[in-house]
């Protein structure tokens, strides 16, 4: 019989042993036995489940344009139809072992030691392909998905737990299957899209979808559920916190605007995922969400944590210039007519030959060109982009910025850096950083090198030691018991955390 075990050759469970704290892997990718899945759908719901999760998969995994993916188009074809280059050879193949454990649950279980990690969230790749099922099956198959995966890695769970897809379409939609998720199946991590996209109903109207699919198809627009959405998300998050749910999404932006190519996927993907939820994570911060819930943990997962730290700066930066007081800097009412004037006729008399201006027509001159395209200046609430989210200083960016996020980081982002840059960023804080091996992933052909790749950038100075720590076991600890204190409880480490919880905890979430 085949010996599979790496254990004695794997970098990161030598590295795993050297460490006095447990290794707590955020991100980690499984395929399903189609197989499998699908006849466990039909026996849940009936063959149209399986029809509508066949649909879903190829509509979300392929561009197509008239019916023609993009391999079965000609260059001609793909540029006619501006038809996007989707993702290709995405999963890990040569290496057969672990092409096998990222199917096989008990490989996946026996094999985690070598990945150097103590518990793992899972995360399967169609967990959220339901969502692009048609609006009367769409809640059905999610939960046919959702309840096939918390009975196959049930028996795991001390050491794996996996995630419950939720659709955002509506916010009763999102309860509905979140309550079921945590009250039926016991499952603790919600993975939801970062944003649904949503007809822009002024093109609708005109030209309905039935009879203008192309159309429909393009005049649309990404609700991100925090900022300027049509329906009202708080109930959702406010059932989140009260079932002690940590919410995590992989939102990408390929498709968008400058991620867009016809022919090259590397130049749609480099980004991607930090942009999408870049967008996602302003709408809530601005739309108040983390000030009114924040209890509220949410996890971006695949895009870095740089982002993090750039989005905080630029935060704090635009704070400072433009609040309220701030503001008053750009007031036009406030230009002085008088010293304008006086100014132009001691040094603007080779500019302003041939006019004769009085004061206010001069004022109005100069103005002008800056405020032409309005019909009229703002006022009252208009100006205040940050009281939605209710700033009032710099510490209120970090408590609703800081506090509520968390950021995937993978193994080998040598940009985590800029997370842990305490002299950078501004209070001095460190960004959450969390470690996110995404094994299951083409980035990582062996799922024994992430934790040892990590382990690299202590070596190499890119974070010290204290941020590893930090990155591995104390920010995801954060992040899962932040939102549910008992988010352990049961499982492998409970024992290792309840040594752990002492004043040297402390201190190191205080660093992180």
């Amino acid at each position: 019989m085949t010996e599979y075990s790496r254990l004695k050759t794997s970098t990161s469970a030598a590295i795993r042993a050297t460490l006095d704290y447990p290794v707590i892997d955020t991100d980690v990718h499984t395929n399903d036995f189609t197989p499998a899945l699908e006849d466990y759908i039909a026996k849940y719901g009936g063959a149209k489940l399986v029809d509508e999760l066949r649909k879903a998969e190829s509509s979300r995994l392929n561009s197509k344009a008239d019916g023609k993916d993009w391999y079965q188009q000609t260059p001609e074809e793909r540029q006619y139809n501006r038809t996007i280059r989707s993702p290709w050879w995405a999963r890990v193949t040569k290496n057969t072992l672990d092409l096998a454990t990222y199917i096989l649950p008990e490989l996946l279980y026996e094999r985690q030691a070598e990945q150097g990690s103590d518990y793992s969230v899972l995360f399967p790749n169609n967990v959220l392909a339901p969502a692009g099922a048609s609006p009367e099956n769409r809640q059905a198959l999610q939960r046919a998905v959702n309840h096939y995966h918390a009975d196959l890695y049930r028996k795991y769970s001390d050491r794996l737990t996996v995630v419950a897809g939720i659709p955002m379409t509506t916010p009763q939609e999102a309860i509905e299957e979140l309550e079921f998720a945590v009250n039926t199946l016991g499952l603790k991590v919600a993975n939801i899209p970062g944003g649904v996209k949503r007809p822009i109903k002024a093109i609708a109207d005109k030209y309905p979808a039935d009879k203008y699919p192309e159309v429909a198809r393009y005049a649309s627009y990404i609700d991100f559920f925090g900022l300027d959405s049509e329906y009202d998300y708080d109930p959702f998050w406010a059932k989140a916190v009260e079932l002690g749910v940590p919410i995590t999404t992989h939102y990408g932006s390929q498709g968008w605007t400058g991620r867009s190519s016809i022919s090259n996927y590397m130049n749609n993907h480099i980004g991607h995922f930090a942009d999408g939820s870049q967008a996602f994570a302003k709408a809530l911060f601005f739309g108040g969400v983390t000030k009114r819930f924040p209890q509220l943990r949410v996890g971006m997962l695949e895009g870095g944590a740089d982002w993090g730290a750039h989005v905080y700066i630029h935060l704090v930066d635009r704070y400072s210039k433009r609040n309220l007081q701030g503001l008053q800097n750009y007031n036009p009412d406030l230009t002085n007519a008088d010293e304008l004037f006086e100014l132009f006729e001691r040094f603007g008399g080779e500019i302003t030959q041939g006019y004769s201006l009085t004061k206010e027509e001069l004022v109005k001159s100069v103005l002008g060109s800056s405020f032409a395209r309005h019909s009229r200046q703002p006022v009252g609430k208009e100006l205040e982009d940050f009281a939605a989210a209710g700033i009032e200083s710099i510490e209120d960016i970090r408590d609703r910025w800081v506090n509520s996020f968390f950021f995937g980081s993978e193994s080998d982002d040598r940009t985590i850096g800029a997370a842990f840059n305490d002299k950078a960023n501004p209070l001095n804080v460190k960004i959450n950083a969390i470690y996110s091996s995404d094994v299951g992933h083409w980035d990582v052909p062996d799922l024994t090198d992430p934790l040892a790749e990590s382990w690299e950038l202590v070596k190499e100075g890119v974070i010290s030691e204290a941020d590893f720590k930090a990155y591995v076991f104390a920010n995801p600890y954060k992040f899962y018991t932040e939102a549910n204190s008992n988010f352990f409880k049961g499982t492998a480490i409970e024992s290792q955390v309840a040594q752990i919880q002492s004043p040297q905890l402390d201190k190191s979430f205080a660093r992180a």
